[in-house]
């Protein structure tokens, strides 16, 4: 990065201020003058216009709309401003210097790319400089795809087109909840406020909360036909929405099946609701497909033809009975103390398993690039590689152990101290298996992580920092002069050969029902794995979910047993899907089993899968290719629900600066994107949002004197700040827009990281107000993760008709050890909670009583 000036972070701060331009204009003409922090792009543009008419050469200038400016912006990069409604303060230029340069090329497609770069944290130009063949293939691949998503809604019926935009949310069960609030003579009946979106009256409707909304709206439309004599109209033109919210009622669910009628009837409140017209839906619907349209053509016309393949000889990998190797040639920048010798370990792993012994280099002196030029075979055929085999690498140094006290006749002990790993595919993503020079960038290891050196659950992607990773040159050889392929799953399927008939003892039955029966083993004996093998068919037809058993013990350093195993599937009943959930472990990398696996998931409903999308994005992280079914399988169900997408977004988006899988999460962020580009409008005031308060927690936090809730909300009256944290969907809940922020009532609360605890006033809630906490320098996911088993035991609860009246509330990551937390009303923390219940603060935490008496004291009955 670029030296600035100092402290020119805490400059663009002060609003108050104006700051002096450097403007170079393409006809050679500087300009310089003041312009406010707030102003936009495009009010600076009309300013330069406007100063540039006294100047010479004024004539040789064209419409501004031809012009663009660029600058170097924060990460030392030029940056083209397409998007001229940034504010200069958000820019932040370098050395406050802009250019103006003639607009080239597309624009409607280099403002996209501008918009999503900005929001997936990541420059589009970052994915092309990596000159990688399987990333630009994925690029192509899955825009293609989420574009055709993108028209295929274009074409949706308006109810259809609901279902993308406003998913109903939905109670796992459909009994209404108990309240001591309502009279037991109308406990089948609950009151239900209705108006018109085109007038302020409302009807006080009486209905049964297992009716279906169209027999809600038919009451309405009956209620509205007596009252205002208007013409009949038909329940089926009409939609109910939340007041005040995002959230719509509709479909066959009873009504006490949505959450927000739950909620109303638990609380003992009455539910206010909205009649929507079909046409206003439309016009929403057709506002955003004429976005969406104008992009995609932007977009086709811009992208060439792919070339034509070209015909080459191939040779299917399973003739090939010779042993794989591999040649170690050197290393690169090892940084190890002097008087150590370096070595190199390698192995071939299956997910978990280890396919053949460990191979070992020899040991060579320290040095910056050591040489070992050293061929590494393996106990294995290149016909016995199993399709997903991946090759570690363990870089160590070895150093001698202290010498005894005592004399003694043993050689000194050796000990390893490992330096680094790394892995890659044995084949490429076309099924093809590698040739030539390959320089891997390794990650550093853990030092205290002695007892294994090899990392095979770690990434296959090299370490981007390659100017200070070590790094090793290894060679695949050509085996044979041209290319070879591992065959493909339908081929590998034909070659199967119809064996003997299997016969068992009863005893065999008896010890095989043993096995399946013992739900935690993952570890077999010899005779357990061989007579699950024997009996493989018996598993398929009689304990399918028993699956992963028959997966852990099968030889995948044997083609034959591979091909059996891969026929097998093939036939193999679909398991319910959340047992097939265990078949996305790392330990399960094949193929054939990832794309039964992602079939089985297909079954699970929008609310199962948001459930559980937490620990899908987290398995993407182990996946061996760009292009996979997980991926595949995630976009397509993000861009057929909206509430998907939104948390798919912003779980890929928190993670966005770990190394590891920042070029995986940047490419699926990009192909969502391409995908619903309406969306982009929408997550980035979000994230605008999250940077201003971001901005506020760092300003609070490293103040040089002792900040006050009052010095907080003057920088919350900034005019930046308003606009960027006003008329926001929540990132907790996208169904919640935060209309108007309240700055009496936001402040920062006292613990160790100045949590912000931000309030809304929503005009359409009538003086209701929600809040939410950002909190800066905590890592949130253990949090999401313990919320989350939360809410899994209270569906189980509750589809067992107990309600225990749990509330999980809101918690979402958004970025590195930075997140928000929903405002729980009327609640405490179990902190004050001790705290007022004990004499002495020292001793609070210590009151093992103080729980149970709150809770007591909470429920007299």
């Amino acid at each position: 990065m670029p030296p600035g000036k100092y402290g020119m972070q805490e400059e663009w701060e002060k609003e108050d201020q104006q700051i002096t331009m450097d403007f170079l204009l393409p006809t050679g003409i500087f300009l310089k003058f003041p312009v406010s922090r707030n102003d936009t792009i495009k009010s600076i543009k009309k300013m330069v216009w406007k100063n540039a008419r006294s100047e010479a050469l004024y004539s040789a200038l064209g419409d501004p709309d031809g012009y663009v400016f660029t600058c170097i912006n924060q990460t030392a990069e030029r940056e083209e401003l397409e998007e001229e409604s940034r504010r200069l303060s958000d820019v932040r230029p370098f050395m406050c210097v802009l250019k103006l340069v003639a607009r080239e090329g597309d624009r409607v497609e280099k403002l996209t790319n501008t918009q999503i770069s900005q929001l997936i944290g990541k420059g589009l130009h970052e994915f092309e400089a990596q000159k990688n063949h399987e990333v630009n293939e994925f690029r192509t691949k899955m825009r293609t795809f989420c574009e055709e998503k993108a028209q295929e809604r274009e074409s949706l019926p308006w109810q259809q087109w609901m279902e993308f935009s406003f998913p109903c949310e939905l109670e796992p069960c459909c009994a209404p909840p108990e309240s001591s609030s309502v009279k037991p003579k109308n406990s089948k009946k609950i009151f239900i406020q209705i108006k018109f979106e085109s007038c302020q009256e409302s009807f006080m409707l009486q209905q049964d909360p297992q009716d279906l909304p169209v027999a809600l709206m038919k009451s309405a439309l009956k209620k509205k036909a007596t009252v205002f004599r208007s013409v009949r109209q038909e329940p089926e033109d009409y939609t109910l929405q939340v007041n005040g919210r995002w959230e719509f009622i509709y479909g066959k669910h009873p009504l006490c099946q949505f959450k927000y009628i739950f909620s109303c009837l638990r609380n003992g409140q009455n539910p206010h609701l909205t009649m929507i017209h079909h046409s206003t839906i439309v016009k929403y619907q057709e506002e955003q497909s004429k976005v969406c349209s104008q992009v995609s053509k932007s977009g086709s016309l811009s992208r060439p033809p792919p070339l034509p393949l070209k015909k080459q000889n191939t040779s299917s990998l399973w003739s090939i009975n010779e042993p794989f190797y591999i040649h170690l040639l050197q290393g690169s920048r090892v940084n190890a103390d002097e008087g150590m010798k370096l070595v190199v370990q390698a192995g071939l792993f299956h997910g978990s398993e280890l396919l053949c012994k460990v191979v070992t280099t020899s040991e060579v002196t320290v040095c910056s690039e050591p040489l070992w030029d050293q061929k590494l075979e393996f106990d294995i055929n290149v016909a016995d590689l199993p399709r997903m085999s991946r090759l570690c690498f363990a870089l160590y140094a070895v150093i001698e152990k202290a010498k005894k006290p005592r004399g003694t006749k043993k050689k000194n002990k050796k000990a390893d101290c490992p330096i680094a790993w790394v892995n890659t595919m044995v084949f490429d993503y076309k099924d093809q298996l590698k040739t030539g020079e390959f320089l891997l960038s390794t990650w550093p290891s853990v030092p205290d992580d002695k007892s294994d050196l090899l990392n095979p659950m770690g990434t296959v992607e090299k370490n981007p920092n390659i100017d200070s990773a070590a790094g090793l040159l290894i060679r695949f050889p050509n085996i044979r002069p041209h290319p070879l392929y591992y065959p493909p799953l339908d081929k590998i399927s034909d070659m199967e050969k119809n064996g003997d008939a299997v016969y068992a003892t009863k005893d065999e039955y008896t010890k095989l029902k043993e096995i399946i029966d013992n739900k935690n083993s993952t570890e077999f004996f010899e005779d357990e794995k061989e007579l699950l093998w024997k009996l493989r068919t018996e598993v398929r037809d009689r304990y399918p979910e028993s699956l992963s058993k028959l997966l852990l013990i099968t030889k995948w350093n044997k083609r034959e047993d591979v091909v059996q195993m891969v026929s097998l599937l093939r036939h193999w009943p679909d398991l319910p899907a959340i047992s097939a959930l265990e078949l996305l472990d790392y330990s399960f990398p094949d193929p054939a089993v990832r794309s039964f696996t992602i079939r089985c998931l297909k079954k699970l409903s929008d609310d199962e899968l948001l459930q559980y999308l937490i620990q899908l994005v987290q398995v993407l992280k182990y996946e061996s290719y760009l292009d996979c079914d997980l991926t595949t399988f995630l976009l397509e169900r993000a861009l057929s629900n909206r509430r998907i997408g939104h948390f798919l977004f912003w779980h890929l988006r928190s993670e966005i600066h770990v190394a590891s899988v920042s070029l995986r999460f940047g490419l699926i962020l990009e192909a969502y994107c391409r995908g619903d580009i309406h969306h982009i409008k929408l997550l980035t005031k979000q994230n605008e949002a999250l940077g201003k308060m971001k901005a506020l927690s760092d300003i609070v936090k490293s103040g040089s004197q002792k900040m006050t809730v009052d010095d907080l909300k003057l920088c919350i009256r900034q005019e930046s700040y308003l606009d960027a944290l006003s008329d926001l969907y929540s990132p907790l809940n996208p169904s919640i827009f935060l209309a108007d922020i309240c700055v009496e009532k936001c402040r920062f609360m006292d613990s160790k990281m100045k949590p912000l605890w931000l309030m809304y006033l929503n005009p359409s809630l009538q003086g209701d107000m929600m809040g939410i906490i950002f909190k800066n320098g905590d890592d949130l996911r253990q949090d999401m993760l313990t919320l989350q088993m939360i809410q899994l035991m209270e569906n189980l609860w509750k589809t067992e008709g107990l309600d225990l009246r749990m509330i999980p509330y809101g918690c979402l990551s958004t970025g590195n050890k930075m997140g928000l937390i929903e405002v729980v009303k009327n609640s405490d923390t179990i902190a004050n909670i001790q705290r007022n219940s004990s004499n002495s603060a020292a001793t609070a935490a210590f009151n093992k009583d103080a729980l149970l008496n709150w809770l007591k004291s909470k429920n007299p009955e």
